[in-house]
């Protein structure tokens, strides 16, 4: 924390003051203010009490707009989408306590997702810190772990510049979220110190960080490759890295595999593009990374749902890693040579000293491997599935849309068969996987890109976790389309149950679940429910032509598993994927990220 440079003014009961020697001063909330305006930060989420309320009073009349969410967690979800969607800090307000701590998962989340969010909490006064006074609690020491910054302001004089550094910090290098302590009695205290000054951390903690390592070698590398690979992740989005990776695989024909941070940042239906990789990706990205000469991970960090067994992981290949954070670079998996820097400057610089490829046999390879293993599906009789509603959503979209997820087996359809042409448009939640995620962020997403059409998929476990905030979206008309996939079961436990522990359904039941669209009657937003497939085109028209928020409930067979599959601890030669023989009906084969699939690419075939 900052220390006290003894220039703190005195509290004052108007807003602004003039002391005999004609200083203006402000109230320390008025200075927090300031600066979150300074930085275009306008927009906040939260929910008062009693140890933020002088902040609260400060924010009455400013150009600081303030959603009220239903419960803190949505808060920082609701920061979240904010900041994914349009590449600012999101900000979300809670009061000490059990305000705070309600902040804790999607503070977590960010930090796991690399998502610049400013949390702003109320604490108690300074002279009842360390009394277990009411609702004191040590949010600093609890938010050391999951935070790039956080602070205790102790002093009115400090705000300013621990304010600046906290917003700085957050979008620097690996972006992330930030959290400030504001203790009630110097949210009203005033200062002098209106804008930051000297900061209190040396400036590599907010500027960015150099290139390092031999672009050279990688560059060699990629020339003599025969079977190169690029492998994205969420990264590639925090840089601004999209076209100039449009370049360099146009440039040197390298195919491109995405994490499921990473979707969007590569074109989904360009040629070169292979899709999610990953114990859910695709198969062909899967087969690919095993067949490669040359993988490049450009912003993704090979963890856990990737690089599923480690020791098999493109085993033939030589590792390059290009990474903002260097405590990622060897991290779980060894790598032959790396870069350190920002990738979009890293990229930049690299795509002078590739050569020009017209064609390369290896990306014929990766075509054939494309037609060879589809995404399948048996469709049977009337029954929903949810694979084509979400491929449907893509056509009718033409991909351009919003898409909000939550966690579970809608979260890898989503990320399966909607093709993301472009970044910023796929908010999920990848390494935390919190449920409740979905509803909240694309309710910030829309507030930062209310020209977009912003959908939010969900299932039936995941939404109850948030549903509270269908009031937030009507009291600010927020036009959110809600998909709620209704299987009776959390699916993805289910899955594994069923796959892994001898069909032992353990609490994955959910034995009541509520009429999603009756609930929305309550909240005056207008919802349909469909259980049988000749209902779904009219229903995604409902969605997409209401002006209003609304919802969908969508009726699925319970026994509905994602494939591929890779399980935990194996590798991606031990991947399992669809086998049509196994259930009843016609097989549906798709590639989702073809080009052709726009208008319509789906196979069919009778066993």
């Amino acid at each position: 924390m900052a220390k006290n440079n003894n220039n703190q003014g005195s509290s004052a009961k108007t807003s602004a003051t003039r002391t005999e020697k004609t200083v203006l001063t402000k109230s320390g909330a008025e200075v927090l203010i300031d600066t979150v305006l300074a930085n275009k930060i306008d927009s906040c989420w939260g929910y008062p009490g009693g140890a933020i309320l002088p902040f609260y009073d400060a924010m009455y009349g400013s150009n600081l707009k303030h959603y009220l969410v239903r419960h803190e967690q949505a808060a920082a979800h609701a920061a979240e989408g904010f900041a994914k969607a349009t590449g600012k800090v999101g900000m979300c307000i809670a009061t000490s306590g059990p305000g705070a701590t309600n902040l804790v998962t999607g503070i977590t989340d960010a930090k796991m997702d690399s998502v610049p969010i400013l949390a702003l909490t109320g604490q108690v006064a300074t002279t009842a810190i360390g009394t277990d006074a009411f609702q004191e609690c040590d949010i600093y020491g609890i938010t050391i772990p999951i935070t790039k910054y956080n602070a205790l302001i102790r002093y009115a004089d400090e705000v300013a510049d621990i304010t600046e550094t906290a917003i700085r910090v957050a979008q620097s290098g690996r972006p992330g979220p930030v959290l400030i302590d504001f203790p009630k009695d110097i949210q009203v205290a005033h200062t002098a110190r209106l804008k930051p000054g000297k900061l209190p951390i040396p400036p590599r903690h907010y500027e960015k960080p150099p290139v390092v390592g031999d672009l050279a070698r990688l560059a060699d590398a990629i020339n003599r490759a025969r079977a190169p690979l690029l492998y994205v992740g969420g990264g590639a989005i925090h840089s601004g890295a999209y076209a100039n990776l449009i370049k360099l695989a146009e440039k040197a024909q390298i195919p491109v595999v995405s994490t499921l941070m990473g979707l969007g940042a590569f074109p989904g239906t360009h040629d070169l593009s292979l899709g999610m990789l990953g114990m859910h990706g695709m198969a062909y990205a899967n087969k690919a990374v095993q067949e490669c000469d040359l993988l490049i991970s450009a912003g993704a960090r090979y963890d856990d749902r990737v690089a599923t067994d480690k020791s098999d992981f493109a085993s033939q290949a030589l590792r390059a890693h290009i990474d903002v954070d260097q405590a990622e670079i060897n991290k779980r998996v060894k790598v032959d040579f790396y870069i350190a820097g920002d990738l979009n400057d890293v990229i930049a610089e690299l795509i002078p000293k590739v050569k020009q490829v017209k064609e390369r046999a290896w990306v014929t390879f990766c075509r054939d491997l494309k037609a060879a293993n589809p995404l399948r599906f048996n469709k049977n009789g009337s029954f929903i599935k949810p694979q084509q509603l979400i491929y449907r959503l893509w056509q009718k979209t033409r991909g351009e849309a919003i898409i909000s997820t939550d966690v579970g087996q809608h979260q890898m359809w989503a990320a399966q068969y909607y093709a993301f042409n472009g970044p910023r448009q796929w908010l999920t939640s990848g390494g935390l996987g919190t449920m409740g995620f979905g509803f909240p962020a694309a309710l910030g997403a829309k507030i930062g890109c209310p020209e977009k059409d912003v959908v939010v998929i969900s299932g039936d476990g995941s939404f109850q976790m948030n549903m509270q905030e269908l009031a937030t979206a009507r009291m600010y008309n927020i036009p959110v389309k809600i998909i709620v996939f209704n299987n009776g079961f959390l699916g993805m436990v289910r899955q594994w149950q069923e796959l892994f522990y001898e069909n032992r359904f353990s609490s994955s039941d959910m034995d009541y679940n509520p009429d999603f669209a009756k609930l929305c009657a309550a909240f005056d937003i207008p919802a349909k429910r469909i259980t049988a497939d000749h209902e779904v085109e009219e229903a995604l028209d409902f969605l997409l032509n209401t002006k209003d928020v609304c919802l969908i409930e969508v009726a699925i067979p319970r026994e509905e598993k994602v494939y591929p599959m890779v399980s935990s601890g194996t590798g991606y030669r031990e991947m399992v994927d669809f086998d049509s023989s196994k259930e009843a009906g016609d097989e549906v084969k798709i590639i989702p990220n073809e080009p052709a699939a726009r208008d319509g690419y789906v196979t069919r075939g009778k066993k």
